[in-house]
């Protein structure tokens, strides 16, 4: 298949060429409506709209999946943080999880004329954003997710092995039997990583892996139904594959007149501040978010300006001792001490 031209994205959009090529010179009054057409369909087409030159806005898009998720939030503040020490303003979208949407919105962000991109996608494996962003040869960085597409930075934690260690702990109690309760695969490459690192953790001792109980992923305290699976299950801990997770999980438990840790050990992941106000405190791994969106900025900025080639960080996360944690019940419940925790680039 050729390469497409301006003919083909204005058969795509249902516009004139005279549209297109106003769309991609920034010259000409064009509806905003038709300009994302536009844009959208060069975007699938791989047809190089947007330029990178002085027609680029002071402005850098920014693509998380929740605006209310504290985690997105810290990384968001540091986002604008950096940009703004360099005066460069923000346009801050949500993907609700959701891949179409994703497609949505970037097209959207694409067709501001912004200097750069800042993303969180679904799974950068599948996505068809990173591979038209890349095509278009925009500057852009991903956040939390995993390694991108050669030419897209990255900012990220080592999520399999930062989830490898923590439920290591659980496995240093007595723990055997632990369930992880993470958000759906299909719309977090982050917690699909996680639940590897899970079984690379229970496997490293012979134990078998549950299958992981997937769930809607929650922007706040929510009700989820574990009776049927701890029924099944019986695990004596739960790795939960983010904080809010884990909070829900314990507001469960309490429900089924379970407690933490006397019955079930629980851990999060991301460090969110209000845990620390939980009782009992839970024990959790912290991600540097704020630190986090200061680089991504960094990054795409650079990158921009020609200072710097994308490349892939990977940061260090820190463990959050709480009270949410235990040997199996029945045990000795004296928790041993663990002398050494770190990970990060390996």
């Amino acid at each position: 298949m050729g390469r497409s031209t301006i003919r083909d994205v204005a058969a795509a959009a249902g516009c004139s060429i005279a549209t297109v090529s106003r769309v991609a010179t920034g010259s000409g009054l064009v509806a905003d409506a038709m300009r994302q057409r536009v844009v959208a369909s060069a975007l699938k087409l791989g047809f190089a709209i947007e330029r990178r030159d002085s027609s680029a806005r002071p402005v850098i898009g920014v693509l998380v999946p929740s605006l209310t998720n504290p985690v997105f939030a810290s990384a968001l503040a540091g986002i604008e943080r950096c940009c703004r020490s360099r005066g460069v303003s923000t346009i801050i979208a949500q993907s609700h999880y959701d891949t179409a949407r994703e497609e949505e919105v970037v097209a959207t962000l694409v067709a501001e004329r912004p200097r750069g991109l800042i993303l969180t996608v679904c799974d950068p494996a599948t996505s068809r954003v990173l591979g038209d962003v890349a095509r278009q040869l925009l500057p852009a960085v991903t956040i939390y997710n995993g390694e991108s597409l050669p030419g897209i930075g990255s900012v990220s934690v080592d999520n399999r092995g930062a989830m490898a260690r923590i439920v290591a702990m659980l496995v240093g109690l007595g723990h055997r039997r632990v369930l992880f309760v993470g958000g759906r695969f299909a719309s977090s490459d982050r917690s699909a990583a996680r639940y590897a690192g899970y079984c690379d953790a229970l496997a490293a001792v012979g134990a078998e892996p549950l299958p992981a109980f997937e769930v809607d992923f929650i922007d706040a305290a929510q009700d989820i139904d574990l009776a049927s699976v701890i029924q099944k299950h019986r695990p004596s801990a739960i790795a939960a594959s983010n904080d809010l997770l884990a909070v829900t999980v314990m507001a469960s438990l309490r429900r089924m007149g379970l407690s933490v840790p006397g019955n079930v050990s629980v851990t999060g992941f991301d460090g969110i501040e209000i845990t620390a106000l939980m009782s009992p405190k839970l024990t959790t791994l912290g991600q540097p978010s704020l630190t986090m969106g200061v680089l991504a900025a960094s990054m795409v900025l650079d990158i921009a300006a020609g200072r710097r080639r994308p490349e892939s960080l990977t940061v260090d996360v820190t463990l959050v001792r709480g009270e949410t944690i235990g040997p199996p019940a029945g045990a000795d419940r004296a928790v041993p001490s663990i002398p050494h925790f770190a990970t990060g680039a390996q």
